[in-house]
């Protein structure tokens, strides 16, 4: 009886620390910032601008890096935790549900705060046409 407790408890914890480094495994092979944009449109009585939707997903743990947009970004948190750091202001929590304005040439962060989630939302651009929708900041 104490031999099968003893093998019962070894096997319990070699397959807790072999789930444990399976998940890092696949979280660092995930792409740590990733924009996919969604749709491109010409803004009608907006000359040279455009509207661009994107899905922006961080991995856990991940940031996007200090950056800026040329034009306004308003977007709305699907799923994860986060941190947004607007230059001059204070930080904002992200979780579902959540939406941002960030104005144009804002230097600004944002990060997944959780260990195992990604951080995932819809970002809405009124840009430049033709121009990159970001710029990093050093």
């Amino acid at each position: 009886m104490k031999r099968s407790a003893l093998m019962l408890g070894v096997t319990f914890a070699v397959g807790l620390a072999v789930g444990a480094i399976g998940t890092r495994i696949l979280n660092a092979q995930q792409e740590p910032f990733k924009r996919t944009v969604l749709m491109k449109t010409d803004l009608t009585g907006l000359e040279g601008k455009e509207g661009v939707v994107v899905l922006v997903e961080l991995a856990p743990g991940a940031s996007a890096g200090k950056h800026y947009h040329p034009g306004d970004e308003v977007n709305y948190v699907l799923e994860g935790t986060g941190i947004l750091e607007v230059a001059g202001k204070s930080p904002v929590r992200l979780q579902p549900g959540v939406t941002n304005h960030i104005q144009a040439k804002q230097v600004h962060d944002v990060q997944s705060t959780s260990a195992t989630d990604p951080l995932k939302l819809i970002a809405f651009f009124i840009a430049e046409k033709g121009q990159p929708l970001a710029a990093p900041v050093k």
